[in-house]
């Protein structure tokens, strides 16, 4: 059961629609930070984004005004003490509103949500030519952390299982790897890694031209965003930074780009977290993507 606390008092309300049917995005709270290495937080993120999102401007720096009842809330999905029900419930709540047919966009939410997350989506679209970009500082591609399979180090290492192959799968803003992660890499060549280095040498429209190239022919792709894809200075809050990251000029371009030129049907911004944050610099550094998305969804 989805749970809406106060949010619509104090959200995006202005650009809601009353239901579901009449929106072109679809949005759903996952607070779940119980599989960090490192430091919570990213459970506050869905509460903290709905708050500072009454202060968003009408439109992005192309100018394109915000249209109204372009977006369905959902609320946020309660968490459940047994991480593996939480799953569950995360794949089945996820599958329900993919199933409406809209643009879907979780909030962590931790990296390890992407897990069903995933799972959802690969079945949504069973049969399809389906792919993952995943936007990070890290591959999470470790077999197991910290002894266990689904914490946010192994998020698409979980993917690899069941849900794509590896040509299917692309890393941009990577600049750190595990030694585990390393060797899955050699065992799956087909799997491209744009580093963050990559971006800041190419350019942003390189990078798009790459992607879109790769990604012919697919029906459909799951974009993932760890928010420590930005460089620390743009987004302290969140519990693994690494010094080198994407400034938030590329990172708006390439996003703006890829939504325009492939199918991405779906996307999660994940590692948010507010309490290990500066003047919310990394919520809205998120909300910032947020934006470009609705102003996608505008024209």
């Amino acid at each position: 059961m989805l749970e809406k606390s106060n949010f619509k008092e104090a959200s995006w309300l202005r650009w809601a629609a009353d239901k579901k049917e009449d929106a072109k995005i679809c949005i759903m709270g996952i607070p779940f930070d119980n599989a960090v290495s490192l430091n919570k937080g990213a459970a506050k993120a869905p509460d903290t984004l709905r708050r500072l999102s009454v202060d968003l401007s009408d439109t992005t720096d192309e100018f394109q005004i915000i249209k109204d009842s372009i977006i369905y809330d959902a609320g946020d999905l309660p968490v459940e003490l047994v991480w593996e029900k939480y799953f569950e419930d995360v794949e089945k709540s996820a599958l329900e509103l993919l199933q409406s047919g809209k643009f879907c966009l979780f909030l962590g939410g931790d990296h390890s949500v992407t897990i069903p997350l995933h799972k959802a989506f690969g079945k949504y679209y069973a049969g399809k030519k389906i792919g993952i970009l995943h936007f990070d500082a890290h591959y999470d591609l470790c077999p197991e952390y910290d002894g266990h399979p689904w914490s946010h180090a192994c998020t698409e290492a979980r993917a690899l299982d069941d849900v794509i192959s590896g040509r299917d799968l692309s890393f941009i803003g990577v600049r750190v790897a595990e030694e585990t992660e390393l060797q899955l890499l050699k065992n799956h060549p087909d799997i491209l890694t744009l580093t963050a280095a990559n971006v800041y040498d190419s350019g942003a429209q390189q990078v798009i031209d790459q992607l879109v190239a790769r990604y012919e022919g697919y029906d459909a792709i799951y974009l993932t965003l760890d928010i420590d894809v930005l460089d620390p200075a743009f987004a302290p809050g969140t519990g693994t930074p690494v010094s080198g990251g994407l400034n938030p000029i590329d990172l708006h371009r390439i996003f703006r780009g890829l939504l325009e030129r492939l199918p991405i049907c779906a996307m999660d911004i994940v590692e948010v977290a507010p309490p290990l944050d500066v003047n919310d610099i990394t919520s809205w550094a998120a909300l910032r993507v947020i934006h470009e998305l609705f102003s996608h969804f505008s024209k």
